[in-house]
């Protein structure tokens, strides 16, 4: 049986009405994946992506050395936005980021077992837990990513106070490019550096639904195929940096600004503070009635 808890996530999820998200459901027995598919293959919704609503608070933050040749990024999550704007759990969001450029931990495990370079004989996992019994709520390192460059450099943006932040590794640039190659991950949210590196099992699956929405338009097969072909272009220029289009100047894409200038981009990592993390949804009816009944 289909509940209306499961409607209303496909709902928040694809944009898509109500009647056409029950529908799904039960075509596909509860299978929120497979629901989301048939509705875009039906062209119900474009959406392909997950519920975009941030759900944790906290902060992400980054450091760079001053010879541009090491730089990390990290994300540190909280119970609330009252912490983010804590002076004291900026400063340690800082000081684990730093600690990361510098230390080179290979996971959270390994940085957590460090001693901290902040607060002596601690280690971060110590100074953190002193801070979860200051501020009085509890937090989490939840990841973070760090490039060391021989060739080129590192460079980092931060957008919107701790909201996103972005690192990237590149070769034959300066730090004006490196800085606009940083604020287009962050507005346009690149998945993939080219099409290269998308896996072929989602290649192969958008296609198979661009297919189907082109023969639901009416389309004979043969045409239908072509029409695919054409349509995975934007596929790629959606979640591949090199083919996005150029946020500064639409008329350029990513790959021409960088063979204009003689750059290529290495690798990049974008966090957004909570993405993919599920809010609890507080019910305040309910949690008012549990505390009258006792």
């Amino acid at each position: 049986m289909i509940t209306a808890q499961q409607v209303k996530e496909l709902r928040e999820k694809t944009g898509a009405g109500m009647m056409d998200c029950k529908k799904v459901l039960t075509e596909t027995d509860g299978d929120m994946e497979k629901a989301t598919e048939l509705l875009r293959e039906r062209g119900i919704t474009k959406a392909a992506k997950k519920s975009s609503r941030i759900a944790a608070e906290g902060l992400v933050d980054s450091y760079v050395s001053e010879d541009g040749k090491v730089g990390a990024v990290v994300e540190i999550n909280a119970e609330t936005d009252f912490v983010a704007q804590n002076t004291d759990f900026k400063q340690f969001v800082k000081d684990v980021v730093k600690q990361i450029a510098l230390n080179n931990p290979k996971d959270v495990e390994e940085l957590l077992a460090q001693p901290s370079i902040a607060e002596e004989g601690k280690t971060v996992q110590e100074a953190l837990t002193n801070k979860i019994a200051t501020i009085g709520e509890n937090m989490t390192i939840r990841r973070f990513a760090r490039y060391e460059s021989e060739n080129g450099l590192v460079a980092s943006y931060i957008h919107g106070e701790g909201k996103i932040g972005v690192l990237v590794e590149m070769e034959n640039a300066d730090i004006e490019l490196a800085k606009d190659v940083c604020m287009q991950i962050a507005a346009a949210k690149p998945e993939y550096l080219s099409r290269e590196d998308v896996p072929q099992e989602r290649v192969d699956k958008e296609m198979e639904i661009l297919k189907i929405q082109a023969m639901n338009e009416g389309k004979p097969e043969a045409i239908a195929e072509k029409m695919v072909q054409g349509r995975i272009g934007k596929f790629y220029g959606e979640i591949c940096l090199v083919e996005q289009d150029f946020v500064k100047n639409p008329d350029m894409k990513i790959k021409q600004l960088l063979e204009s200038k003689g750059a290529k981009v290495i690798r990049f990592a974008r966090f957004e503070k909570g993405e993919g993390i599920e809010k609890k949804e507080e019910n305040f009816a309910e949690e008012v009635a549990k505390q009258i009944k006792g």
